[in-house]
């Protein structure tokens, strides 16, 4: 089914993680996006009871802009393909694998794509051997900087397990990297210019990237040329490999030797006027209501069920 302006397009908003405040900005400025370009748009707050929502609001397309779990999981788009209404973005598959740190990690062990050592630590296990510190601590599923610790040494790293746990059983340890973090993010399979990213405090936590002023951002990114060409070859690895649609984003820290390491992949990044991949965009050329459009017009249902046309014997 193709995306046609007459349709209602519902945008999926807020949600049940930890990051529905996030969302309801993303979901709020694509709704007024949408509304610019002409659309039919409702807002949609995502509960338990949105399929009853999304029957009554004659829904027909959403475009979804839901962070974390619920939204970015898979969870949301196996429903909107039971109920046949297209949704944009990375269908079932792509979200539940790139949501985890781990499996998109072992995903990429085996393409060009540079990544961190890491160690994995279950809840009630030991500290695995053979840590080096610094070390990040992060839980697999979180989002927007929640559940990451940087720790100094085996001590802190005691103290933080407990509390990353009540975010996940499962702790990501991965090798630090100092450097300089960059984010690429990749619309419809090609790059967009990349975006550098310069706290004050020197760690890109909750505060500085959502407290304004706390962070600096230059786009393009003032990188050798050959930096920036690696960093949007493995972004497109990477969305390549792990099955993504519409617009993504990879994150990386361009070590001490020019080598952009893979730090994770968001499969439904922030979008306001001043997200991050926003800004590449409009680096590139694109205003920011023509990317909402872009990305809503490649609206689609990705499983082809048994009873459609076209569908399997």
């Amino acid at each position: 089914m193709s995306v046609s302006k007459g349709m209602r397009v519902g945008v999926l908003m807020g949600g049940m993680s930890t990051e529905r405040d996030v969302s309801m900005k993303s979901g709020k400025a694509v709704l007024e996006a949408l509304r610019v370009r002409g659309w039919d748009a409702v807002a949609v707050d995502v509960g338990p009871d949105l399929p009853a929502r999304l029957v009554s609001q004659e829904v027909e397309v959403c475009w979804i802009a839901l962070h974390g779990q619920f939204g970015e999981d898979g969870c949301v788009q196996g429903l909107l393909e039971i109920m046949r209404i297209p949704y944009t973005g990375t269908g079932v598959g792509g979200s539940a694998v790139a949501i985890d740190k781990v499996t998109t990690k072992r995903l990429l062990e085996d393409t060009a794509v540079s990544l961190p050592g890491d160690w994995i630590w279950r809840a009630g296990g030991d500290i695995p051997e053979g840590i080096t510190y610094p070390v990040v601590a992060k839980t697999p599923e979180g989002g927007s900087t929640l559940g990451i610790e940087i720790c100094a040494s085996e001590a802190e790293l005691e103290a933080a397990l407990p509390r990353l746990a009540s975010f996940d059983e499962e702790v990501l340890l991965e090798a630090f990297v100092d450097g300089t973090e960059i984010t690429v993010a990749v619309l419809d399979g090609e790059p967009l210019p990349v975006v550098a990213i310069l706290p004050e405090s020197g760690f890109f936590d909750f505060e500085a990237k959502y407290t304004k002023g706390a962070t600096r951002y230059v786009v393009p990114a003032e990188l050798p040329a050959e930096v920036t060409a690696q960093a949007q070859r493995d972004a497109v690895i990477a969305f390549k490999t792990l099955g993504l649609w519409g617009i993504a984003r990879a994150d990386f820290i361009v070590n001490d030797d020019g080598i952009p390491m893979f730090l994770e992949v968001n499969t439904i990044p922030g979008m306001t006027a001043t997200s991050l991949s926003p800004m590449a965009g409009i680096s590139a050329g694109l205003d920011f209501e023509e990317i909402v459009e872009r990305v809503l017009l490649g609206a689609r249902l990705q499983i082809v069920r048994r009873d459609e046309p076209g569908g399997p014997e």
